[in-house]
């Protein structure tokens, strides 16, 4: 009989750990605030007072981050575990794509370029397809992940808390042995000192999930949860069997950031608004006095003596051409009021923020379309348009590398819990619907004869991420290259060895399937020659 002794996780050192964690980050979630009420006050419909420089750079380059949406393809590192890598090519996709993964990455882009940092949840959700669990991806708010302080990735955090705010209904239906009149004072304690005056406690609840890691008695470091409400404690891993090797087997927190620019020593970034505020602060600044100006010279105002016995209502009639004064009219008794002209350098200076701020955004006109300058060859303006998205590459590149760790997570879950028939829907190559049964990866037995023992082999694989670059641009340059290679009789057999070696000379998207077409060519070149003699 297993006597294991129940473990007692110490919820109030974890919540002294937590608020520490919370005043770790307080510059960070006060200039998130700060940049939002700017982004809400100056790029948002209901503002009158602001131009739109910064907006047009933020959605120019959201619209890059979702044109270059991440796809990724599974390599074995072993032969043998050629057919699970293709599988798993095939159902990643669709796991993601119920993930709404989509949205997720649209989100959390504008999170990224707006304050500079990003945050996604890959977990393991029992409650998805009617129970029998599935993989679950989210966009985590910054305001509700804590994380040890100064660390450059979340893995060397001692501790990760992440935090939500619960309905009273919901939370006693999920854990109705709790009780959470109990937790309820020390529940609003933690609302009020992790999210201040925004925290609504009538019949909320504030849930921490507590991530940890822990040596095992096999010397492992293992990853647990401690799911906890005030003082009451909801569930901990710890004290479940089937967790003997942790709450997720790959000892990793399941948090992953995708920062813009990388604040120094620190895991999170700045973000655009943080580069461009005083530009667009100074192009506001003049753009009022700009309009004053333009109010006060386009109306006609008069100085007039207090002597001068006009009636000013029927001065102010447009409708009457006479109007009746008494005595004499001169300008020394009216004279009109006239405004000086605007100088010159308000508005260079104006185009010089302006400018300024498109350089530090990196939101050239001709990245847009537009031809200034003089340059109207089509070839010129693409190579100004590519030289010119460096600033997008390197965020879409982030993007990527982000992506490439949500995958790794999503295999190892897969590795974890896939342990019944699941059934995908996939596209075959002539567009048909083809139906996969994926039973989960399977280690093999090798027989280890230096050891004399049955080792499991652990299958890994190594993840390519690539961009699929959806702008009509960028299909119509594919389609016009297609043609010219056609063209130049590059699928032509008997060119068939011409076209390998100048295939090995270039680099563009989908080259390997063109070099399989160019290859079978050469067979069928081959085999025909072959029997003719």
């Amino acid at each position: 009989m297993n006597s294991r002794k129940k473990f007692t996780p110490d919820i109030f050192e974890a919540t002294e750990i937590l608020k520490n964690y919370k005043r770790g980050k307080h510059e960070l979630e006060d200039r998130i605030s700060v940049e939002r009420e700017f982004w809400q006050k100056r790029c948002s419909p209901t503002s009158n007072d602001s131009s739109s420089w910064l907006f047009n750079s933020i959605v120019n380059k959201h619209a890059d981050i979702i044109d270059n949406m991440p796809a990724c393809s599974c390599l074995p590192r072993e032969e043998c575990d050629e057919k699970d890598a293709e599988l798993l090519s095939k159902i990643i996709p669709i796991i993601i794509d119920r993930c709404n993964f989509k949205g997720i990455y649209s989100d959390n882009a504008w999170m990224k370029l707006k304050y500079g940092t990003a945050i996604y949840g890959v977990f393991w959700n029992n409650a998805l397809e009617d129970g029998l669990g599935d993989i679950d991806i989210r966009a985590l708010r910054v305001e509700d992940v804590f994380w040890e302080p100064g660390i450059r990735d979340i893995q060397d955090s001692k501790h990760v808390f992440v935090c939500g705010i619960w309905d009273r209904d919901t939370l006693e239906h999920t854990y109705p042995d709790v009780n959470l009149s109990e937790s309820k004072r020390e529940s609003d304690n933690i609302g009020y000192e992790l999210y201040g005056g925004t925290f609504d406690s009538e019949n909320k609840y504030v849930v921490v999930d507590w991530y940890y890691k822990k040596f095992g008695n096999d010397g492992m470091q293992r990853l647990h949860l401690c799911k906890f409400c005030g003082n009451k404690v909801l569930y901990c891993s710890e004290n479940m069997p089937e967790c003997s090797v942790g709450w997720y087997e790959h000892g990793q927190y399941p948090i992953i950031f995708d920062s813009l620019y990388p604040d120094e020593n620190n895991i999170h970034g700045f973000g655009v608004i943080s580069v461009a505020k005083n530009a667009q602060t100074a192009i506001d600044k003049i753009d009022q006095n700009l309009m004053e100006y333009s109010d006060w010279s386009s109306r006609a105002r008069f100085w007039a003596k207090k002597s001068l016995g006009v009636n000013e209502k029927d001065f102010r009639d447009l409708s009457k051409s006479i109007v009746e004064v008494e005595g004499d009219i001169d300008e020394e008794k009216l004279k009109q009021i006239e405004i000086a002209r605007l100088d010159d350098s308000v508005l260079e200076l104006r185009g010089l923020k302006i400018d300024e701020l498109k350089e530090t955004t990196g939101t050239r006109d001709f990245l847009q379309g537009g031809t200034t300058g003089g340059v109207v060859a089509a070839t010129a303006i693409k190579r100004l348009q590519d030289s010119g998205a460096k600033y997008s590459r390197d965020g879409i590149e982030g993007s990527c590398r982000a992506y490439a760790k949500i995958i790794s997570l999503i295999i190892e879950l897969i590795r974890q819990f896939y342990d019944t028939p699941r059934y995908f829907r996939v596209k075959g190559e002539c567009g048909d619907n083809r139906y996969i049964c994926f039973t989960g990866i399977s280690p093999d037995k090798n027989r280890s004869k230096t050891r004399g023992g049955d080792l499991i082999r652990r299958p890994y694989f190594d993840i390519e991420i690539s961009t699929s670059q959806k702008s009509t641009g960028y299909a119509e340059s594919a389609n016009a290259f297609a043609k010219e290679l056609y063209d130049s009789g590059a699928f032509k057999t008997e060119n068939a060895d011409q076209t390998l070696i100048m295939l090995e000379l270039m680099n563009f998207e989908g080259i390997g399937k063109i070099k399989k077409m160019v290859r079978e060519l050469r067979e069928v070149s081959v085999s025909e020659h072959n029997n003719n003699d």
